[in-house]
């Protein structure tokens, strides 16, 4: 009745036909009355003809300069790792260029392939070995594909609710901000004899303006023009230091890690516990999300990314590459300077292969020198793009009370996840707080039912759904009949005048739930 008399739509439980198409497929069927969804845009992988038109239709230097969007997460991590002396660099760019091809010929979009930003905190922070970050890498690779092989990851898409997602989105995207500033503010002058000529504040705020003033302007390679700028910039600094004599063009090979028990012990309890709800959260479930908020119409599997990210690390960890996943901030950062297409990630892929086996270790004497300024505005601008995606944070857009609680959820998610610098934590967070607004409206709509009996007629109140829709038929026609023969007696009058006050209450009783309803 109370769906009945508000008009608002009560949450349904999924059909059996969606039960079924989710275990076979992975992902809900739309329902008999949903409306129709958009055509997906990206053809299958085997229909090379329409992936080749498509990536023909997208051929443009944006979408090689959305290849680049992510480099302001990769680039840090990938030279402070091999300086360390943690990973490899040339299995970390041979096997991420593979990861990258791969990934984007099986999905057909800008899937990034981006490295596991929590455990390459700590592996940095306790001075991993290469055998220990392995271990990390190969632990959370192994549980996030039995969860995804078994299904169970069912769990946390069917019962997560939707501001909750976003929140992870929206703190993520102030996480990576908070990243972007560090390293413009490595080298923060203006003026003085510590600044540096090819990294310093001054590029920070020109390539910033620089994006700001394209923002509209989709044809402009944004991306592409700061990464050859500050590429520039790193083959002067190389050559004004004499450096180039460490750069050995040559074949360069990957050789074999193999983590012992207690490598494996280590670098799994410190560092792939804390990466494991990153993964599951932002990798999997966040990705997903974006992706189909990005390309109305295509809808991931859930099952296939959590293949794809174990299958990258148990093949590549015993190699010397660091670990590697997906994400959304990556795959915000790519789509927002152009990307579209698996064609940014072919290109991509094929430049990393090649300066992986080309140069190797010795490309640390070019990299090193790359403006960190450069690298702060392009991850500062990816992160914004993955914070856009927060707006549409609730399912009831049009019901204020709904609205407010949803955003108190993303609010309070995106804050746990900032103040704690913890996916985990701020998924907690956040869960708690949707259940305590979820056992608020159940006491509300308790009360509304109960003023609701109380206005009602006896009658009314014993019946069922169906049986208060009939009477409210019913008595709306015997009204409109006792009105057309008001002049034949007392008695049809008395008829008429109990009627209109059986409907006068139902409408009070209506007004009284309005007044109150979510």
């Amino acid at each position: 009745m109370f769906g009945y008399l508000t008009g608002v739509r009560r949450p349904q439980l999924p059909t059996r036909e969606q039960i079924v198409a989710f275990l076979k497929e992975d992902k809900w069927a739309p329902s008999a009355d949903g409306a129709n969804p958009p055509p997906n845009p990206v053809p299958p992988c085997w229909d090379m003809k329409a992936r080749v038109r498509r990536m023909r239709d997208h051929l443009t230097l944006r979408e090689f300069s959305g290849a680049l969007g992510d480099i302001g997460t990769l680039i840090p991590i990938l030279i402070s790792m091999t300086v360390q002396g943690s990973a490899s660099l040339t299995a970390s760019l041979f096997f991420g260029g593979l990861w990258n091809i791969l990934t984007g010929f099986f999905y057909g979009i800008p899937m990034c392939v981006q490295p596991m930003k929590s455990i390459a905190a700590i592996a940095l922070t306790n001075n991993f070995t290469p055998g220990e970050l392995a271990g990390a890498g190969l632990g959370v690779s192994a549980i996030v594909l039995f969860l995804g092989l078994s299904r169970l990851l069912w769990l946390v898409t069917r019962f997560v609710p939707l501001p909750v997602v976003k929140g992870l989105q929206l703190g993520t995207c102030f996480q990576l901000c908070k990243k972007g500033v560090a390293l413009v503010k490595e080298n923060a002058s203006f003026w003085g004899d510590s600044i540096i000529w090819s990294d310093n504040l001054w590029w920070a705020c020109s390539s910033f303006l620089l994006v700001l003033f394209v923002y509209e302007r989709k044809r402009v390679p944004v991306a592409l023009l700061i990464f050859m700028l500050g590429l520039a910039f790193a083959l002067a600094q190389t050559g004004a230091h004499h450096q180039f004599g460490q750069v050995h063009p040559g074949a360069h090979f990957v050789h074999t890690v193999v983590p012992t028990a207690k490598e494996f012990r280590t670098g799994f309890l410190s560092a792939g516990l804390g990466q494991l709800p990153l993964t599951l959260l932002n990798s999997v479930v966040a990705l997903a999300a974006l992706a189909r908020e990005l390309f109305p119409g295509y809808d991931p599997s859930m099952t296939h990314i959590t293949i794809s990210i174990g299958a990258m690390n148990l093949i590549g960890c015993f190699f010397g590459s660091m670990p590697f996943c997906h994400g959304s901030g990556g795959l915000a950062g790519q789509y927002f300077f152009g990307a579209r297409t698996e064609l940014s990630l072919y290109f991509l892929g094929a430049v990393k292969i090649i300066i992986g086996v080309v140069f190797g270790e010795s490309l640390l004497a070019i990299l090193k020198w790359f403006p960190n300024s450069f690298l702060g505005i392009m991850l500062f601008m990816a992160s914004i793009e993955l914070g856009l995606v927060s707006r549409n944070f609730t399912q009831f857009p049009n019901n204020e009370y709904r609205r407010k609680q949803d955003f108190v959820v993303l609010l309070s998610t995106a804050a746990a996840l900032v103040g704690f610098s913890h996916d985990g934590l701020g998924f907690i967070v956040g869960m708690v707080t949707a259940l305590v607004f979820w056992m608020h409206r159940q006491l509300r709509n308790r009360d509304e039912r109960s003023v609701t009996n109380a206005l009602l007629p006896t009658s009314s109140r014993q019946g069922s759904l169906d049986d208060s829709k009939t009477t409210v038929k019913a008595s709306a026609s015997a009204s409109a009949s006792a009105t057309a023969t008001a002049d034949d007696g007392a008695g049809d009058f008395e008829n008429h005048t109990e009627e209109s006050s059986e409907l006068r209450r139902i409408g009070k009783a209506k007004s009284a739930m309005d007044e109150h309803c979510c």
